[in-house]
């Protein structure tokens, strides 16, 4: 990973540091082998008292300095807790190595996607050998016809230490391209134009856009997303092809700062939709792809807790919506009078079942409804009403719809994936039940996927509610109490984590770990009450789940209690924070993956990316009520002086949804107040952001890390 800030202690400058405190006692046990440097020293933050004071109380932070991304002191302090983490894992250098290449071994370098058929032509992806990122490729009628390549990211990615490529879109007639390049990593794009006949980029671009567009019928007519300050997406605009930039004109504003708007255009191509939606309310306008500078006419206006979003279909738009079905239901309404008012129901609400997505055929309808937490499909015929589940073989899986793009086909094209099965793509023909596999994940080595065993069991919580996990391992590791476990949650924003498989979690289970995803509230696991008992003031409940897991498995004989580990990222970092504070000593090491962990100060400075859209999900500090909540739960605010666990933390300097200062201040704060001796690093990526390196396998150096600290603290860095 190229890294132009110096790794040698002696090369840094410590003049905001002071000396690092001797050994603590320590009461978590520490394996005898374990190879990491404890004797290495960590720097130690300055403080500068900072006073934070709302409702009459007033928190002192000494770390608030940290929030200057410029400042050159901010630099040195990173540089040296990367240097730090170098030293203490310097020893582990050689299995850091062996696992990258033990995980890049399993892929197949030289390997190409599926290919999709959209409007007379076949697309999909392919990699080469030794090369880190995607080609775009197409052929036009068929598949034996001469390759086209749309883009080879490769030669692009070159001069950069960060790349990535987002919204590739098509103009209508297949000559223009249009796409969204970010080289920093903060998810600000640049829309870049491409002459698909001549293989020219075109002299035009678009900066400060989500890096997604959307094509008017006219092969003329771009609409896009703009970005404001704090990374909102808050304007529409519409730009003509080969006309100077500053002419785009704008369509629509989002003045709510609570929302974020979006364009895109139906399946059928007819309708160009804009968005605008907030964690609990939505509406949607619409223009005829024919008419791109005709007026947008709304469908339905936003009321609160009303969500919906939309297809198209003929004479119909089909509405996906919660209005009086807490679960969803769906809705057709005629294109010319589409308001609530006319909405008539075609799939009711059922209790118990989460209606997540719908995929639109002219004869089929296919539902992906979330059933005691696994996605079934169930396929409707639009003609005679029959309808039917797609069966497989595996209880807990995740199937899912993808790249259906042709109305007029009874073939469904799915994604299958489990803990123990690799990802998979058929055909499903709708009519026989008849299955084509076109692709099944090839996992270079020796992998056998009857080596592996999963399991789905709903353990109870302390308040009798029975929360799910699926759990895996290898078929020769005993459950009796003396396997090292990592367990796995996010448990936010009604995101749940399916039972998927992992290459490179591989290195883990082969090395006699168990793997086990907790599906906590604050997911939408086994519905939208889910979600809604683990948000707000009731999210507590995310993290007494999580622990309530881990105990559960240690009782029950799935994991060592002087080996037991927990990971999460983002928000599910936040859960990291949490357990940490509340149950110390349940962890051997905690990886803390960009974590969400300052949550009064962010959630009261709404010029931090993100913060006003969220207040829905965490609630708004500036209320009392909310922020004695958050201020009891909030892992910052709550670090003491105690025995913590082992804990990797890592960042993105350029972190555009958890700012890299959270994890930053979370980490100094607690070198100034544990008891313990036990390690703690903080790992920067200074070129980087939330999604970290952007290379197909230089993102598993990263991984590579994190389990070697885990590893080695199990004792089995060999």
């Amino acid at each position: 990973m190229k890294n132009p800030i110096a790794k040698s202690v002696g090369a840094i400058s410590f003049a905001v540091f002071a000396a690092a405190c001797g050994n603590k006692e320590t009461t978590i046990q520490t394996t005898n082998n374990m190879k990491m440097n404890k004797d290495a020293q960590a720097p130690v933050a300055k403080k500068v008292a900072k006073e934070l004071t709302i409702h009459g109380d007033t928190r002192i932070d000494n770390y608030f300095w940290l929030n200057q991304r410029e400042d050159k002191e901010v630099i040195d302090y990173l540089t040296a807790e990367n240097a730090y983490t170098d030293e203490v894992m310097k020893p582990l250098k050689g299995f850091r190595e062996s696992l990258f290449e033990e995980m890049k071994g399993r892929i197949k370098e030289t390997d190409m996607s599926v290919p999709y058929k959209k409007g007379g032509w076949f697309y999909y992806v392919r990699y080469e050998e030794g090369k880190e990122y995607p080609i775009y490729c197409r052929k036009e009628g068929n598949l034996e016809a001469d390759e086209d390549v749309i883009m080879d990211v490769n030669p692009m990615a070159e001069p950069h230490e960060y790349y990535q490529v987002s919204g590739l879109s098509l103009s209508p007639n297949k000559k223009v391209l249009a796409y969204g390049e970010d080289t920093v990593s903060r998810r600000i794009y640049t829309i870049k134009f491409k002459d698909m006949e001549t293989g020219e980029s075109l002299p035009f671009s678009i900066e400060n856009t989500t890096g997604g567009s959307v094509w008017a019928a006219d092969n003329k007519t771009l609409f896009f997303t703009k970005k404001d300050e704090t990374l909102r997406a808050f304007q529409i605009w519409k730009y003509e092809l080969g006309t100077d930039v500053n002419s785009a004109e704008l369509v629509y504003e989002e003045s709510d700062e609570t929302f974020n708007c979006f364009v895109y255009k139906s399946k059928s191509d007819k309708y160009i939709f804009i968005g605008s939606s907030s964690t609990l309310s939505s509406e949607y306008r619409f223009v005829s792809a024919d008419n791109p500078n005709g007026e947008f006419k709304v469908i339905q206006e936003r009321e609160a807790d009303l969500e919906y979003g939309v297809g198209h279909i003929g004479d119909k738009f089909y509405v996906h919506t919660n209005w009086n079905a807490k679960n969803f239901r769906l809705m057709e309404t005629k294109v010319d009078n589409p308001g609530k008012e006319n909405w008539k129901e075609v799939i009711p609400a059922r209790p118990g079942i989460l209606l997540e997505d719908i995929e639109m055929f002219n004869d089929y309808l296919v539902l992906e409804e979330r059933i005691a937490g696994i996605v079934n499909l169930r396929v409707i015929n639009q003609n005679d009403k029959s309808e039917h589940y797609i069966k497989f073989d595996e209880d807990a899986c995740a199937a899912y719809a993808t790249s259906n793009y042709e109305f007029d086909t009874k073939v469904l094209r799915l994604g299958y994936a489990s803990l123990t099965t690799p990802s998979t793509v058929f055909d499903y023909d709708m009519d026989t039940k008849e299955f084509t596999l076109l692709k099944e994940q090839e996992v270079i080595g020796d992998f056998d996927k009857k080596n592996y065993v999963s399991e789905r069991i709903m353990v109870p919580a302390r308040d009798g509610i029975k929360v799910p996990m699926s759990i895996v391992y290898h078929k020769d590791t005993k459950k009796d109490g003396k396997a090292p476990l990592l367990l796995y949650a996010y448990g936010s924003y009604g995101h749940s984590i399916d039972p998927y498989f992992s290459t490179v979690r591989l290195s883990l289970l082969d090395r006699g770990f168990v793997y086990v995803i907790a599906h906590v509230r604050g997911s939408e696991t086994l519905g939208r009450p889910w979600y809604e008992d683990g948000k707000l003031l009731k999210k507590k409940n995310t993290f007494n789940d999580f622990i309530d897991c881990g105990k559960w498995l240690v009782s029950n004989q799935y994991a060592d209690s002087n080996n037991l580990f927990a990971m999460g990222g983002s928000a599910g970092g936040l859960l990291m924070g949490a357990i940490a504070n509340m149950e110390p000593n349940m962890w051997k090491g905690v990886v803390a993956q960009v974590p969400f962990v300052d949550v009064v100060t962010t959630m009261l400075d709404e010029s931090i990316p993100l913060t006003t859209g969220e207040f829905d999900e965490w609630g708004n500090p500036k209320e009392k009520e909310y922020y004695d909540y958050m201020l009891s739960y909030s892992p910052y605010d709550n670090v003491e002086a105690k025995d913590y666990p082992n804990m990797l933390v890592t960042t993105g300097l350029h972190d555009s949804q958890v700012q890299y200062w959270e994890p930053a201040k979370w980490v100094a704060k607690l070198r100034e107040l544990k008891t313990d001796d036990n390690i703690l690093l903080l790992q920067t990526e200074m070129e980087f952001g939330h999604s970290g390196a952007s290379g197909r396998f230089e993102s598993l150096k990263e991984v590579a890390q994190e389990y070697a600290f885990i590893l080695d603290l199990a004792g089995k860095a060999e």
